[in-house]
């Protein structure tokens, strides 16, 4: 019989697991998080006049211009997206499948698509052009007349997707952190701590019908999530592959886009994950080695995925014989946007496979480099889809090129700024480990011993 690895290493009893995971809440910040929360904090605020410079002045500030009108936004936009796919893949599919190796992570990853998602919402609204008019996408009764939406746009499917996944990802991480809130509420040294987190725990008492009640809505929520999981980046590849560009339209979008975003928000949990083993030591007992070892054989199976739709897409514009759509290819690779091809297939095909070896997939430093390229090819994936298709299009007289500038630079730096502090504070002031989850599996791997209970 195979003998299964602990999950929780360091023969921890069940007081030392609230100790542990409480630690960071209770204690002061160190210097190293007050000088990552101070830089993330200034990013955050240069982010803010950069927005509010392109809100006030106008969006040609960007580098969109004829004919590539979806530019820096956009292209963020879907990354983001794609980052906020693996935490709700994590807590609700793996969650389903009972996979236990799940509990250790699955609440910053939780917190990651959730940030992740409110980073990226931001980006459509602005690339508006008018974002106080926003209120127009939904579908509201008014009395403009003709003034109604286009049930029929994928954009506008995209609201609603992207609002769902929102809504159903952050009340599934509230409901798994109200027993953990009440930990901290009971432990509470002051009025004030008490106080906040009692109201966040809902009341919550810890008897059998409240642990009824709770794992009744955690099951539900799970299974309202698994579905969104997939629907929401396959519907924002529906705003490419609905249209006649050659580039864009194809049918192997919806499976190509999720299987992007598994990988690229997998490589953001590796990244957030190894920042966290090593700002905050006691975790290393909770995210193991054996965590991230599995996390880096799903980035590589999902970065040969990609690699497999980069090279169908060739073969398809080939195998179709439209002169247009062959041209698009060519000219995506070898054109003067080549450069951004090879980065993102070098990044997201050849460094991966790194991880054939397992001394790779369990060094630190090497699975935190790697999940860096990822994570910038990722980016490049998303730029070689939205620039290179449309800067040269059917016709040479449209041709032209994407007019980058410091802006562009700046709203994508900047939205790392939102991101961090979002996430650095999380950290600060939420359990980064579900409590609730770690103790039911405490004995895993100890069985030989008898285990704790």
């Amino acid at each position: 019989m195979i003998k299964r690895n602990p999950l929780v290493l360091g023969n921890k009893t069940l007081k030392d697991v609230t100790d542990d995971i409480c630690a960071p809440v209770e204690r002061f910040p160190s210097k190293g998080w007050v000088g990552l929360f101070l830089a993330a904090k200034t990013l955050l605020l240069f982010y803010i006049v950069i927005l509010g410079t392109v809100v006030g002045v106008g969006i040609g500030l960007l580098g969109v211009t004829h004919p590539v009108f979806w530019g820096t936004m956009i292209v963020t936009f879907v990354f983001w997206i794609g980052i906020g796919h693996a935490g709700t893949l994590i807590s609700a599919v793996l969650f389903l499948f009972r996979q236990k190796w799940r509990t250790s992570v699955a609440r910053t990853a939780e917190a990651m698509t959730v940030f992740a998602v409110m980073t990226a919402g931001l980006f459509p609204l602005l690339h508006t052009g008018r974002p106080w008019l926003d209120y127009w996408l939904f579908p509201y009764p008014n009395q403009r007349g003709p003034l109604w939406v286009n049930f029929r746009s994928p954009l506008l499917w995209d609201v609603f997707a992207v609002s769902t996944y929102a809504t159903v990802s952050m009340v599934f991480w509230y409901i798994g952190l109200v027993p953990d809130f009440a930990t901290i509420k009971d432990r509470a040294k002051n009025k004030l701590r008490r106080s906040v987190y009692g109201a966040l725990s809902l009341g919550w008492r810890g008897t059998a019908r409240n642990w009824s009640h709770y794992e009744m809505v955690y099951l539900i929520l799970a299974g309202l999530s698994t579905p969104l999981v997939l629907s929401v980046h396959t519907i924002v590849s529906f705003d490419f592959a609905v249209s006649n560009l050659p580039g864009w339209h194809t049918t192997i979008f919806p499976p190509y886009f999720v299987a992007g975003a598994i990988f690229s928000g997998f490589a953001m949990v590796v990244t957030l994950m190894t920042l966290v083993r090593i700002g905050f030591k006691e975790f290393q007992n909770y995210v193991t080695l054996d965590h991230m070892e599995v996390m880096n054989k799903i980035i590589m199976t999902t970065g040969m995925l990609v690699g497999y739709a980069y090279a169908s897409e060739f073969f398809i514009a080939w195998y179709s014989g439209n002169q247009y759509e062959r041209f698009v290819f060519v000219n995506r690779a070898f054109g003067p946007y080549g450069w951004s091809y090879w980065v993102m297939v070098s990044c997201n095909v050849l460094i991966p496979q790194v991880f054939w070896f397992k001394k790779m997939r369990r060094s630190i430093p090497v699975m935190f480099i790697v999940s860096i390229f990822v994570n910038i090819g990722m980016w490049f994936e998303r730029f070689v889809i939205t620039v290179t298709s449309l800067h040269r299009d059917f016709l040479p007289a449209n041709w032209g090129m994407y007019q980058w500038s410091w802006f562009d630079t700046g709203v994508l730096v900047g939205s790392f700024g939102m991101f961090l502090t979002l996430f650095l504070l999380y950290l600060r002031l939420f359990p980064a480990v579900s409590i609730a989850e770690v103790k039911p599996v405490l004995h895993v791997g100890y069985d030989d011993k008898g285990g704790h209970h």
